[in-house]
């Protein structure tokens, strides 16, 4: 266990298919202005390869905070502003919900 765990802050979004390439350009024009903020290191934006019962595709963007207090700073400055951009453009069109995961261990393979 580090004595100061890294925390990655997951952002799980499902798309409505109808939006899905809108959305795309939007989120990975998102992302480095997240990273703008100071609070994270790196960001991963990943999809879902599990079908989701309700339709629609399925994304995981996931951004590697410096430490806990950095997460709770863009809680705290700038996590309002930022989502509320992508629920004024896409509104009802997707759904995110949000998870802090702590890193336990990485692991690297060296060939």
């Amino acid at each position: 266990m580090h004595q100061n765990p890294q925390i990655i802050y997951n952002v799980t979004v499902n798309i409505d298919e109808s939006i899905h390439q809108e959305w795309l350009s939007w989120i990975k024009a998102h992302i480095p202005r997240v990273l703008a903020t100071g609070k994270f290191s790196e960001a991963k934006l990943t999809k879902v390869l599990v079908k989701e019962k309700l339709g629609g595709v399925t994304y995981s963007i996931q951004y590697r905070a410096h430490n806990r207090a950095a997460l709770e700073a863009y809680y705290k400055e700038d996590a309002g502003r930022l989502r509320q951009e992508g629920l004024q453009q896409f509104a009802d069109k997707m759904l995110a919900f949000r998870t802090e995961l702590e890193v336990v261990d990485d692991y690297i393979v060296n060939f």
